[in-house]
C-alpha cells in the first residue's frame, strides 16, 4: 500500500496499517467520532462553599480528577465534597462513566479523564468544571474508557483544539470532533486494559508504600527534632541538655539586599551563565532543577555571598510560598539566587540537621507569626536571624539525627525513582497498545 505525498512521490506504509487523520493504525481498527461513543450528561456547578464534607449525595469535584494519578478511580476510596438530595438535580454517576475536566491550569492536565467504579448503592453527581461521559452504545469495555481518552493519540487532538491563556480547556462543541481509534474486538480492548491496569496496580502500590514511608519519616522528625525536655525521643548513647539559641548565632544569612537586582537583560541562554534558584525550585523541602533561569556570568560573580553551593540552606522570604526551605544537595552547576530567596551559610552545626529544623514547626511557626506585608508577605533577614531553636549539645548527636533522617529520605527517593520508571513504562505501553503498534490478541 502506498500513500501519495507530493506529485511524483510516495511513501510505503507498513504492512497491515492504514493512514488516517490521526495517524497510522492497523487496517482492522476503526476510527470513531467522540460522539459516536460518548454522550454528555448533566453536571452541577456548585462552588466549594455550597458543598459540605458530610451529606447525602457525593459531588465529584474537578480537583479530585486532577489529583488522580491514573485513568480509573474507585469511589469506595472516598471523596471530599457532598450535597443534599435537594441539590442533586443532575444525572447520577454510574459505574463505567468517565468524568473529564473541562479546565486546567496547564496543558498536561488538559481534559484529564477518569473512569469511575465503586458506585454501589450510593449516589454521586459530577461537579463544577467537569463533563460526565457515558458509553452510550457499550462500544468500550470497563477500564478501557479512561485509558483511551488519556491516550497520546487523543491528547494530541485535544491540544490542537485547546483554548485559553491561563486556564486551558476544550469545549463540548470541539470535543465531538475528536476521533478515537478502536481495535476490532472487545476481547482486544480487554487485553489492553488488563495489561495497563496491572502496571497501574504496581504504581498504586508504590504510591501507598511512599505514603507510609513519608508518615514514618514525619513521626521520626517529630521525635528526633524535638528537644528531650519537651517530649522528644533521643537516639541511644547521647545525653546532655539541648541548647537554646537563635539562627543568627548558628549561621550567616545572605540575600540580594545590598546587591544590585537583575533585569531581563541579565537573563541568558543555557550555557551562557549560572542558574538562579527561585521559590519554584524548592519542592517538598528539596531542590528541583527541572525549570531554571540563567543569569549572566557578570551577575553570578557580583558577590561571593550569593553564590550557592551544596549544603547551603535556602529559605523563601517573600511571596505566596514564603517559608519554603531546602538544603542544597546534588548541585552540579554554578548557581546564584532569586531576590525572593535568602541563603544560610557558614553554618556552625550540622548543615543537614539545620536543614531539617528549618522545615520543622519550631521554625515554621515563627515564620508564620512574624511575616508581614499585606498582599505580599515578607520576612527580613534580621527577623530570620532572631528565630529560636534547640540544638543537641554535641556534633556527634547532630550527625546521628541527620544521618537517620537522610537514610529515610534516600529510601523515599529510591521509591520515587522506581515509581517514575514504571510511569514511563506505562506511557510507552499506552503508546504501543492504544495505537495498535503492539497487539496482544
Amino acid at each position: 500500500m502506498e500513500l501519495e505525498i507530493k506529485k511524483g512521490a510516495a511513501i510505503k506504509l507498513p504492512n497491515g496499517y492504514k493512514q488516517t487523520e490521526v495517524g497510522l493504525i492497523p487496517e482492522d481498527w476503526s476510527l470513531f467520532s467522540f460522539d459516536d461513543i460518548f454522550s454528555f450528561n448533566s453536571t452541577s456547578n456548585y462552588s466549594k462553599a455550597e458543598m459540605s464534607d458530610d451529606n447525602e449525595v457525593g459531588c465529584i469535584h474537578y480537583g479530585l480528577i486532577h489529583g488522580i494519578p491514573n485513568s480509573q478511580y474507585n469511589l469506595e476510596n472516598g471523596i471530599k465534597y457532598y450535597v443534599s438530595k435537594e441539590q442533586a438535580k443532575y444525572e447520577f454517576v454510574r459505574d463505567g462513566d468517565v468524568i473529564m475536566v473541562d479546565a486546567s491550569e496547564d496543558l498536561e492536565g488538559l481534559n484529564k479523564s477518569v473512569e469511575i467504579k465503586g458506585v454501589g448503592d450510593n449516589k454521586f453527581i459530577s461537579g463544577l468544571h467537569t463533563y460526565l461521559l457515558r458509553d452510550k452504545k457499550s462500544l468500550l469495555v470497563d477500564n478501557f474508557r479512561g485509558l483511551v481518552l488519556n491516550s497520546k493519540i487523543v491528547k494530541n487532538q485535544m491540544l490542537q483544539l485547546a483554548v485559553g491563556m491561563k486556564v486551558f480547556g476544550v469545549s463540548k462543541s470541539q470535543i465531538v470532533n475528536v476521533k478515537i481509534p478502536l481495535p476490532p474486538t472487545l476481547e482486544e480492548q480487554k487485553a489492553i486494559a488488563t495489561a495497563l491496569s496491572d502496571v497501574d496496580d504496581l504504581i498504586s502500590s508504590l504510591n501507598a508504600l511512599i505514603a507510609k514511608k513519608k508518615a514514618i519519616k514525619q513521626g521520626a522528625m517529630q521525635q528526633l527534632l524535638t528537644p528531650p525536655h519537651k517530649g522528644g525521643k533521643r537516639l541511644d548513647g547521647f545525653d546532655g541538655e539541648w541548647e537554646e539559641t537563635n539562627l543568627g548565632s548558628l549561621c550567616t544569612i545572605f540575600g540580594r539586599i545590598g546587591f544590585r537586582g537583575y533585569t531581563v537583560n541579565d537573563i541568558v541562554k543555557e550555557g551562557q551563565g549560572a542558574i538562579t534558584l527561585s521559590p519554584s525550585n524548592i519542592v517538598n523541602g528539596q531542590l528541583k532543577l527541572s525549570k531554571v533561569t540563567y543569569l549572566s556570568w557578570f551577575k553570578y560573580e557580583e558577590s561571593p555571598e550569593i553564590k550557592i553551593y551544596n549544603n547551603d540552606i535556602l529559605l523563601v522570604k517573600t511571596g505566596s510560598t514564603f517559608g519554603k526551605t531546602a538544603l542544597v544537595r546534588g548541585l552540579k552547576q554554578k548557581a546564584t539566587l532569586n531576590p525572593q530567596v535568602i541563603v544560610l551559610k557558614k553554618v556552625k552545626c550540622n548543615n543537614v540537621f539545620l536543614g531539617y529544623i528549618m522545615g520543622f514547626p519550631i521554625i515554621q511557626n515563627q515564620i508564620n507569626s512574624t511575616v508581614v506585608g499585606g498582599a505580599i508577605p515578607t520576612l527580613s533577614q534580621e527577623q530570620v536571624s532572631r528565630f529560636k531553636l534547640f540544638v543537641p549539645p554535641t556534633i556527634e548527636e547532630q550527625n546521628a539525627i541527620a544521618s537517620t533522617l537522610s537514610d529515610m529520605d534516600k529510601e523515599l527517593e529510591e521509591l520515587a525513582s522506581k515509581k517514575e520508571k514504571y510511569e514511563h513504562i506505562k506511557q510507552a505501553m499506552m503508546q504501543e497498545l492504544l495505537t495498535g503498534k503492539t497487539r496482544l490478541v
